[in-house]
């Protein structure tokens, strides 16, 4: 599988094994399931930005506004995946990103996703916006300066 080319442009990728609970009465990965591929990978993502610490001394946080899911191709056990995940868009007050899961034993990508964070200040139970310091980390980890404030 040439990985780097189907995720080249993720900043972030993991690796996740199937595992046989993870199937349905279908014999195939349960839909619900691609969800938490994702969440996975936006952890990391989230990881890589040390934006859990940035909470702890600011208060605000990420909170999931929307995600979906287009499902290519089904997966089976066994397999191993790789998961990115990436900012494709800063708006005032959420991040958007893409998630891609490409399948080793097919060798191909077999669902794409997106989800919505919104920039939260958990104390005051209320959107903000974006931090400039959080855009910061965001280009330099996309390699994107577009992102910066």
């Amino acid at each position: 599988m040439d990985r780097p080319a189907l995720l080249a442009a993720f900043p972030v990728v993991i690796d996740l094994s199937i595992y046989w609970g993870e199937m349905d009465a279908y014999r195939h990965v349960n839909n619900t399931v691609y969800f938490r591929y994702f969440e996975n990978s936006r952890l990391e993502y989230l990881g890589r930005l040390d934006w859990f610490s940035f909470e702890e001394e600011t208060g605000i946080g990420p909170i999931l506004a929307a995600t979906q899911a287009r499902f290519r191709r089904p997966l089976t056990f066994p397999d191993t995946i790789s998961v990115g995940a990436r900012v494709v868009r800063i708006d005032s007050d959420r991040l958007h990103l893409e998630h891609l899961i490409v399948s080793h034993a097919q060798n191909a990508v077999v669902t794409e996703g997106q989800a919505t964070l919104v920039t939260f200040h958990y104390a005051r139970q209320e959107k903000v916006p974006v931090p400039e310091e959080l855009r910061r980390r965001i280009a330099a980890l996309e390699g994107k300066p577009e992102f910066a404030p």
